[in-house]
């Protein structure tokens, strides 16, 4: 239980875990704004959707990289009054992604959770009227249930990317369809109290990410101390 726990603390909520990602993203992204805005849109096209959905399929971290060059583009893309052209490349490659998902899965299940990981990157940034895009709410569902499912609980990489994805996202889902979001956590609940064979590891996930949205999508303090503070062997 200590291991469990340590590890944990190692990736903390989700804000905690991505905060010094996030300072470096945003350097990257003043340096990239910089050289988009002196440079043509041309050169900016040429990190296209493709590119970006190759590189976040080899590493997690460059789904930072990847959200970071989509911001670029498409603020430098409104400035030159141009229509959205990387985000409709870049939301018709991530719809290819998802209706390939089991075969991604089948291949590599690091690159599957790479894909789940950008979408609800994705899903996150993009608001209209500072409301989540709701063509995208259903495919964020699909891929946590697939998450979800029995097979996919008995790999510790897989429900490591589905604590982490509810915590990003979990909330704003909820607000869009209350009840896939109660049948995912009817699913989960299942899997913490039934499934034989699951990892110490992920069972604690699991049973973290249950208490959070018992919670109201917050951890209480006497949780946040179980769950994330450091022991001392």
């Amino acid at each position: 239980m200590q291991r469990c726990r340590s590890h944990l603390l190692c990736l903390g909520t989700d804000k905690r875990r991505w905060s010094t990602i996030e300072v470096h993203t945003a350097i990257q992204q003043h340096t990239l704004l910089r050289l988009f805005s002196d440079a043509s849109l041309t050169i900016a096209k040429a990190f296209s959707a493709d590119k970006c959905c190759c590189f976040i399929k080899r590493c997690p971290w460059c789904v930072c990289v990847c959200v970071c060059v989509y911001k670029c583009v498409s603020q430098t893309e409104a400035k030159k009054g141009n229509t959205s052209v990387f985000r409709r490349n870049l939301l018709t490659r991530l719809q290819q992604e998802f209706m390939e998902r089991e075969q991604t899965r089948t291949r590599s299940i690091s690159e599957w959770v790479c894909v789940v990981m950008l979408l609800c990157n994705i899903f996150d940034y993009l608001k209209v009227n500072n409301t989540p895009i709701s063509a995208l709410v259903d495919p964020v569902y699909d891929c946590l249930f697939r998450l979800a499912q029995p097979d996919a609980l008995m790999n510790e990489e897989e429900v490591d990317c589905l604590a982490l994805q509810l915590h990003r996202v979990g909330e704003q889902l909820e607000k869009q369809n209350a009840r896939r979001m109660e049948e995912l956590f009817c699913l989960l609940r299942d899997g913490f109290l039934l499934q034989d064979g699951l990892r110490s590891m992920s069972r604690l996930l699991l049973l973290e990410v249950l208490e959070f949205r018992a919670g109201g999508w917050v951890l209480s303090a006497s949780a946040r101390r179980y769950y994330y503070s450091e022991l001392v062997d």
